[in-house]
């Protein structure tokens, strides 16, 4: 059998343009990723004024966490390190690093650079003052981890592997459950083939970058051997070695499915005069690997899919033993109806004119994809339940904004998928008979014109068989012609292509939010930061017994990157000095580095004020002032004036009683 070459511009080189093109339009745009394990608790606590040093620092966890040479640096006011060694688990989501002795007074920084359980990058810092705050030039930006150059390239990476594995999987169901003569489709083989090769390549750059990425960031990095092998040593490292050897169990698959499993269909076509009892023998025999085939493959994509469920956001947290398996499932059901659709698209633009795909095949196709969809919904819904753990996280929460964009997409994937169903149900059954009773006329005269070239004379056979490659380029070319301008094929084809857009979309939103701090864990860090505040304003309260003041005041200057927290603690809050500290926070409770925060206040009963404070900063996200005078008691207007860049800024303000 004859195949046409597929043109020179391949639906997956745009495909996979289309995504890169995705994917940086949404790194651009995003804040850094954060990270999945939060910092709920730490002694000292953030911000506390503490009358003696403490011997060793603590930080509590909302999961287990992997430590590294240098995970927490205890820095003093002039940047020195003062922990003594390596930090060590102390008990379950709690570790420790112990410090020197005779420590100064001061304002002292700690910072941690650890590894969540599902194996993203953490990194933050926090202060605490022994004696009383002073001014310190650390500088410590409120993510270090998972960022920059290297960061970039590895969320590109992970997409891609994303990608590879739907196209991988997805073409591959489609060729066996839909349309098994697709296994000859030159187009149909090369989606495949890239699929694996995309999968292979990016799991290979992922495990050189996996080091860098969770450690310095550096591009240098990334081929330093040494941290490659620390690597292997982790859950995430052990997952990728697993991928690379089911991939080359894939490329098995792949071989027999396009080699041996296209073989049986041919030899039949070519071999008509073939006895009845082989042609039945030949039958069997590709039932049989047929079954194989799909129990192989079944084994090889659930493999693949179990090898982010072990290492990611399913293999740690609530009912880990349940989300696992769901997360395969969810991740099959992906990757069969959107990997599918690139196929259904590849073979309506890009299959031979000769080898159109039936209508029956489009409609196993739609019956497949709907199983996929509503395995899709079952397992979505138990996952976002997981993730979030409240209605309000939907809205509140950085997960549960993009999940709500991830449904939205759904629901215009399906739309699109419901019109489609509806071309398809108007397809005739095979387009095979369609295309040879048209070309049944064409065939009979390209035979005369070789025979007639022939019997002129040896000298013309070169001719003969020129004029009969002309002649079958003519016939492919109108067959193609007739093809496309079928209404009901060209409109299934626009609304396939529509459908393949919004999953180019869906795929970079889906890679974004699983780097994404779920909404749980978001809030649970949330309820730990604004309880440790509470305690520390407490735990400073003045020994008259006069308690320390604490206000929280949402802000949103309405420029880019420009809500946030701002948290203002006035102990002992009384008439006379006090101590004021302004505590300014991103919405995911990171430190803030804002360049300028002024406080005033105003006691308007009295016709008082405004009086203003210009703190001093003293840490990112932090800034203090010692001896703030209030000169009487009342109901003091407390304004807090936040500046997020040059052009950027908003005052907010409460009322509190002081005195």
């Amino acid at each position: 059998m004859t195949h046409t070459i597929a043109p020179r511009v391949r639906p997956l080189v745009l495909l996979f343009l289309a995504v890169a093109a995705a994917l940086l339009a949404g790194l651009a745009g995003a804040a850094p990723v954060s990270a999945h394990a939060a910092l709920t608790g730490s002694a000292p606590q953030q911000g506390v004024v503490v009358d003696k040093a403490p011997t060793q620092v603590t930080l509590t966890f909302s999961e287990k966490v992997a430590l590294a040479d240098g995970a927490f640096r205890v820095l003093d006011p002039k940047g020195k390190r003062v922990d003594t060694g390596k930090a060590t688990e102390l008990s379950g989501t709690t570790y420790g690093v112990p410090l020197h002795s005779g420590l100064p007074d001061g304002t002292f920084t700690v910072a941690y650079q650890v590894v969540s359980a599902d194996s993203h990058p953490v990194a933050g810092a926090f202060t605490f003052s022994i004696g009383a705050p002073s001014v310190t030039s650390v500088s410590v930006s409120d993510q270090t981890a998972g960022g920059g150059v290297v960061g970039a390239l590895y969320g590109f990476g992970r997409y891609v592997s994303y990608a590879g594995f739907i196209i991988m999987v997805g073409g591959a169901a489609f060729v066996l459950a839909c349309w098994q003569r697709g296994s000859g489709v030159r187009a149909l083989q090369r989606l495949v083939v890239s699929g694996w090769l995309a999968m292979t390549a990016a799991t290979l750059t992922l495990l050189l970058m996996r080091g860098s990425y969770t450690g310095s960031g550096k591009v240098g990095d990334i081929f330093d051997l040494g941290l490659l092998g620390d690597v292997l040593q982790t859950k995430t490292g052990a997952a990728l070695v697993s991928r690379l050897l089911l991939l080359a169990a894939g490329a098995l698959f792949i071989a027999v499915l396009f080699g041996a499993y296209a073989r049986p269909e041919e030899d039949e076509d070519d071999g008509a005069e073939a006895e009845e009892g082989e042609a039945a023998d030949d039958s069997s025999a590709r039932r049989d690997l047929t079954f194989g085939l799909g129990i192989g493959g079944s084994v090889v994509a659930i493999g693949l899919a179990a090898t982010w469920a072990l290492a990611e956001h399913a293999s740690t947290g609530l009912q880990s033993d349940i989300a696992m398996p769901v997360d395969v499932a969810h991740l099959l059901a992906v990757a069969i109806w959107l990997g599918g659709l690139s196929a259904l698209l590849v073979a309506l633009f890009r299959a031979p004119a000769d080898t159109p795909i039936e209508g029956s095949a489009v409609r196993r196709f739609s019956r497949v994809a709907f199983g996929s969809v509503l395995a899709l919904v079952a397992t979505g819904v138990y996952q976002s339940w997981r993730q979030l753990g409240s209605w309000s996280a939907l809205t509140d929460t950085s997960y549960g904004q993009l999940l709500l964009v991830k449904i939205g997409l759904v629901i215009v994937l399906v739309g699109i998928a419901y019109i489609s169903r509806r071309w398809t149900a108007q397809l005739p059954e095979t387009a095979a008979t369609e295309t040879a009773e048209r070309t049944e006329d064409q065939a009979a005269d390209a035979e005369k014109e070789p025979v007639a070239a022939g019997a002129a004379g040896g000298s013309d056979t070169k001719r003969a068989a020129q004029l009969a490659r002309q002649q079958a380029a003519v016939d492919t070319a109108r067959l193609k012609r007739l093809r496309d301008a079928d209404p009901l094929r060209s409109g299934l084809r626009r609304s396939v292509l529509a459908e393949a857009g919004v999953a180019v979309v869906l795929l970079a939103v889906t890679t974004v939010l699983t780097s994404t701090e779920p909404g749980r864990t978001e809030e649970e860090a949330k309820a730990a930061t604004s309880a440790s505040s509470s305690s520390s304003s407490s735990s400073s309260s003045d020994s008259d017994g006069t308690g320390a003041l604490t206000l929280d005041m949402p802000f949103d200057t309405g420029g880019q990157d420009g809500k946030g927290l701002v948290r203002l603690d006035i102990n002992p809050a009384r008439v006379g000095g006090n101590v004021m500290h302004v505590y300014v926070e991103r919405p995911n409770g990171r430190a803030f580095d804002v360049p300028e925060v002024k406080v005033a206040f105003t006691l308007t009963a009295k016709n008082i004020g405004p009086l203003p404070v210009n703190p001093d900063r003293v840490a990112t996200g932090h800034w203090t002032a010692n001896a703030v005078q209030i000169p009487m008691a009342g109901d003091w207007k407390i304004a807090v004036t936040v500046r997020t860049s040059d052009i950027d800024q908003v005052t907010v303000d409460k009322n509190a009683q002081i005195g």
